[in-house]
């Protein structure tokens, strides 16, 4: 290769978000607090935020003591008014904003039939999970220059259903078609949208989730390579959409399922 073909090339070497800023949505544990870890280790300075204080404080506090520059928010991605608070405090300290994880997500109730469900219980959880996503592009992206990158963690369970898990099947259903969405919009800005859909993670949110032991052993039975992902293999995905190296990357999914849709 030559030093034409070689010219705008992602390249491998650590620091792959170097003097980028990033904002991640549920930071303080699980696949957001891992994430939060890699792009610090990547160079990036970083902002998570999350309803509770402590583990969002203990991830920034761990992110400084091996160096990094991170930094946590309060925030009900629900409500605009906290987007808007976020974001202010950001591009007011930085001036931009380059990379967006959407994150935040609950599961709501994933055992109860559709027949069951109130209004209140599945708009709950359209609201933290897609209306959360949402928001945080709508209000991130006057503040991102070409380049930048928006990454929406979705779910397998947008892409093959989940009987019990209606609302949270929606929910991911919607965020993947959001993002393909603004893919198209945004590519004339030179803004990246992108998501990815896990299987199974071993998160503290699925392992304090109702029936957590069967709900694991029936996720794992179904998985061809035999166990849950951990939340670091999810950060990597994530550092892959949000860098250089998926460059022509947009309104894309990133499956990282252990081979669950492959049936």
């Amino acid at each position: 290769m030559n030093d034409r073909e070689r010219e705008g090339s992602p390249q491998l070497a650590e620091g792959r978000l170097k003097d980028k800023i990033a904002l991640i949505t549920g930071g303080g544990t699980g696949i957001g607090a891992a994430t939060a870890f890699l792009f610090a280790k990547e160079g990036a300075s970083v902002m998570i935020t999350g309803l509770a204080e402590a583990p969002l404080k203990k991830v920034v506090s761990d992110i400084h003591l091996h160096g990094g520059i991170a930094a946590y928010a309060i925030q009900d991605v629900s409500r605009e008014t906290d987007w808007k608070e976020v974001v202010s405090t950001l591009a007011n300290q930085f001036g931009r904003i380059d990379v967006l994880v959407n994150n935040a997500g609950i599961t709501g109730n994933l055992h109860a039939p559709l027949a069951d469900r109130t209004v209140d219980e599945f708009m709950q959880v359209l609201s933290t999970n897609i209306i959360g996503a949402f928001l945080g592009i709508k209000t991130v992206v006057p503040y991102m220059q070409p380049g930048a990158a928006i990454v929406n963690v979705s779910s397998i369970a947008g892409i093959t259903g989940n009987a019990g898990g209606n609302a949270y099947t929606a929910s991911k259903g919607g965020s993947r078609m959001l993002s393909k969405g603004a893919a198209i919009e945004l590519s004339k800005s030179g803004i990246r949208v992108n998501s990815i859909h896990p299987g199974y993670v071993e998160t503290p949110m699925v392992q304090n989730m109702q029936n957590a032991s069967s709900f694991r052993e029936m996720a794992i039975g179904s998985t061809p390579m035999g166990r849950g992902a951990s939340p670091e293999e999810l950060a990597s995905g994530i550092l892959f959409l949000a860098s250089k190296e998926s460059s022509f990357m947009t309104g894309a999914e990133l499956i990282m399922d252990g081979g669950f849709t492959a049936f």
